[in-house]
């Protein structure tokens, strides 16, 4: 091993033992950030910073108010300086973390600049929305024309509440693509207020309430209850009569109905209900198990977890409500926790990170994330589409 290597590979093991396994001790960790920046401070090599900075943020990530240590400032000028990009804007990240407001004024110019790179835009956006920057709340309304970043924008309100969001996402919903529009309604599922204006938007029918997903349904049921009900009705408990759902849906689906599925609009469906949740062929998320390698060609397996799902739920995969103290309803399973932070996995983020300091209600429910009632808001021909589709051994390609 090479000395450049030997001190890379320290280093790493450094953050390891600075970050991971961070003292509880608020001094301790003040004394182990210093340390740190003071390491910085020794390094040029990109190499080298970069995993070290990279160890930094995941360390801090969804953290919020954290103190600069005293050593940061000199610091950061000279890495914000570097000739590598990748550590310039590293140190930039660092620096809006430790709520340096030169840092964030880079990035609120940034995220305006349409000829700047989408990604760097996207990623900057999420981020000072993470710190609830209510400065980079203002800026999404702007940002919903533009094509680059205006998924982030729309899902950014979900964030930091702003009062006029419903308002300003409905009033454009009808023009909006079914992408956008999916996430216009999970944005307005996550804060009561704007529950209630999307449930006054479906009983004034400008939004139909056929495009409102089980999940969300599910998400606005408990939020708005009674409320709920009178619009949508009582949502079916079909755990009761299980046997009776899989016996029904068994005598439907015949091998005469699946030989005249169209496997095509199978994968359609799959994407319009399934693949939130669940990876199938490389494509979907990742929330559920992986269904490519499961026991698909079992019609009876299919039923019990397409009617039942929470019938017999492995731990990893029960449903995990937490309310922020802001107001955020947020569902999802837990991919990662410690002892300051909680790192959900969610339809609409594969990683939501949620500082416990943040978390104002928090329950786990014994259902599974994935809702009832599922089949019985399809067509009867979708699911026999579905079916087929579930029931391949390879990926079908779909005809433009």
């Amino acid at each position: 091993m090479t000395p450049t290597h030997f001190r890379t590979a320290w280093l790493r093991l450094f953050v390891l033992w600075a970050l991971v396994g961070l003292p509880v001790s608020a001094g301790d960790e003040a004394e182990s950030m210093r340390l740190l920046v003071g390491t910085l401070d020794s390094v040029t090599d990109a190499a080298v910073l970069k995993p070290l900075m990279k160890g930094m943020l995941k360390g801090l990530e969804g953290r919020r108010d954290v103190k600069a240590p005293r050593n940061w400032s000199s610091v950061a000028v000279k890495l914000i300086a570097h000739k590598d990009k990748g550590v310039r804007d590293l140190a930039n990240q660092l620096s809006r973390t430790f709520g340096d407001e030169s840092a964030i004024e880079r990035a609120l110019a940034t995220i305006a600049n349409a000829k700047a790179e989408p990604e760097l835009r996207r990623k900057t956006l999420q981020g000072l929305l993470s710190q609830q920057n209510v400065a980079a709340s203002r800026l999404l309304e702007g940002l919903l024309d533009d094509q680059a970043i205006q998924m982030t924008a729309v899902r950014g309100y979900a964030a930091v509440e702003n009062q006029a969001a419903p308002s300003i996402l409905l009033n454009r919903y009808a023009g909006m693509s079914s992408e956008l529009r999916r996430a216009v309604i999970e944005t307005l599922a996550t804060r009561k207020p704007y529950a209630e204006a999307l449930l006054k938007a479906v009983r004034e029918k400008k939004v139909p309430q056929t495009d409102v997903p089980t999940h969300v349904a599910r998400s606005l049921h408990a939020m708005l209850g009674e409320k709920f009900v009178s619009v949508f009705g009582k949502p079916p408990t079909l755990g009761a009569n299980r046997e009776q759902q899989i016996a029904k849906w068994k005598s439907r689906i015949t091998p005469e109905k699946l030989a005249k599925a169209d496997v095509q609009n199978g994968r359609r469906v799959f994407r319009k209900t399934c693949a939130s949740c669940h990876l199938m062929y490389g494509e979907g998320g990742t929330i559920g198990p992986d269904l490519t390698g499961s026991n698909r060609a079992n019609l009876d397996y299919l039923l019990l977890n397409s009617v039942d799902p929470g019938y017999d739920v492995p731990a990893a995969y029960k449903m995990v409500t937490i309310v922020t103290d802001d107001g955020r309803s947020v569902n999802g399973v837990i991919a990662e926790e410690d002892a300051v932070r909680v790192v959900l996995k969610t339809v609409e983020n594969p990683r939501l990170v949620i500082a416990k300091s943040d978390i104002d209600e928090r329950a786990v429910s014994r259902n599974s994330m994935m809702p009832e009632g599922q089949l019985e808001a399809l067509k009867p021909q979708e699911v026999f589409d579905l079916v087929r589709y579930l029931r391949t051994t390879e990926q079908v390609e779909l005809t433009k």
